[in-house]
């Protein structure tokens, strides 16, 4: 089955964009095929503005993402994978949606936390999934 990552990322950068909001997209730069301006890269990792007025000739196609744009005055022409992708978010408020890494990407996870530790269950009672309530 195909990566949910490039769908997500169009919707959630349409819904951004909708609401008069600047996207921002952050990238693991360090990911293989990256192209992006290294002086602006830190932790490697960079924050690109992809707001309409920002970018020439964006595309947020299901492999990649493509355009140009100008660092320092200067043109520039950015390639990011979409497996390189980690989150795409407004710069006003933060809303947005962070990616977690899917089978076969090619991303430093050594920074990431471990998942929180399952909850204990007690025998005697039956576990009910948390997000069901009863409706009268």
């Amino acid at each position: 089955m195909t990566s949910t990552r490039p769908y997500m990322l169009r919707a959630i950068y349409e819904w951004i964009v909708d609401n008069n909001c600047t996207p921002y997209l952050l990238v693991d730069a360090t990911a293989e095929h990256v192209i992006v301006p290294r002086e602006f890269v830190e932790d490697g990792k960079i924050v690109l503005n992809i707001a309409p007025a920002a970018v020439q000739n964006l595309m947020l196609g299901n492999e990649d993402i493509q355009f140009s744009a100008r660092f320092s005055g200067k043109p520039f022409p950015v390639y990011v994978p979409i497996k390189a992708a980690i989150a795409v978010y407004s710069r006003e408020n933060g809303k947005g949606m962070f990616f977690q890494p899917e089978e076969g990407d090619d991303v430093d996870d050594s920074n990431t936390p471990p998942p929180p530790p399952d909850k204990p269950t007690t025998p005697n009672k039956p576990s009910r999934p948390s997000f069901l309530k009863v409706v009268k």
